[in-house]
């Protein structure tokens, strides 16, 4: 009965590495028509694998396509895939929210925090990375919603702790990471993702000198709206159930 269920688990394993490449796929073909739509190319715009709750096998399979991004939500779970993923000439980064507690456990594994909401979290990423003789990028996450369940920092004082932590050592700021509100309409969505892109823009064209931020990065879109992030402007879309399928809790 057992070898039976471990027989079923390998076949279900191998159709969903199948599903992946069909997803991938087309995938890649909606990027490329919204990266051309706005006015770019497809090389212009990121996809990031995102992983929560999906099997290193699978994430590996995944890799192996051609996906050179991965993004984990949890510090716990990056750290327990770390050894088994196949990450050479990859870019491992943290998508989801980090306490400062947890800082010490991540910052060396990934190349890119994109969760940065506070100037605590900031101090707390450079000092480990100074310790470590690296520079860790991250990106500033903004509340564009202003959900109160969310976190990240609210948009018009996205300056503000940018301008704070723009000195310290150990990192660089590369830009933006936003989630719009996930009950609205795509209309709204686009709206939301407007609304982020100028900001990106404000805070690109300010060109402080000497300083470790640069706006290179706009991390915005999901499996539900990718394309519609990159109409509006996204450099980088973040795509989980899309690419893998539905989320399987444990």
């Amino acid at each position: 009965m057992q070898e039976k269920s471990l027989t079923e688990t390998s076949e279900a394993l191998r159709q969903r590495m199948s599903d992946v490449e069909e997803n991938y796929r087309h995938i890649r073909e909606r990027i490329a028509e919204a990266a051309i739509q706005s006015g770019r190319t497809p090389e212009d715009v990121t996809l990031m694998a995102v992983t929560k709750t999906v099997p290193v096998e699978v994430i590996n399979h995944a890799l192996s396509l051609g996906i050179d991004y991965m993004g984990e939500n949890r510090v716990q779970e990056f750290n327990a895939k770390y050894d088994a993923l196949n990450k050479e000439d990859k870019h491992l980064h943290l998508i989801g929210h980090l306490q400062t507690n947890k800082v010490r456990q991540i910052v060396g594994r990934v190349e890119m925090i994109q969760s940065v909401d506070s100037a605590r979290v900031a101090a707390a990423i450079a000092s480990r990375s100074e310790e470590l003789g690296i520079v860790t990028d991250v990106l500033v996450e903004v509340n564009i919603g202003r959900e109160a369940n969310k976190s990240g920092v609210l948009p018009e004082a996205a300056w503000e702790l940018i301008d704070e932590i723009r000195s310290y050592n150990g990192i660089n700021i590369q830009g933006i990471m936003a989630i719009p509100p996930a009950d609205c309409e795509i209309i709204q969505t686009r709206r939301y993702f407007e609304e982020i892109y100028k900001l990106f823009i404000d805070i690109g064209n300010k060109k402080i000198h000497n300083s470790n931020y640069a706006m290179r990065c706009l991390s915005m879109g999901m499996s539900a709206d990718y394309a519609e992030a990159i109409l509006e402007g996204a450099t980088m879309v973040r795509v989980g159930s899309a690419l893998f399928g539905k989320r399987i809790y444990h």
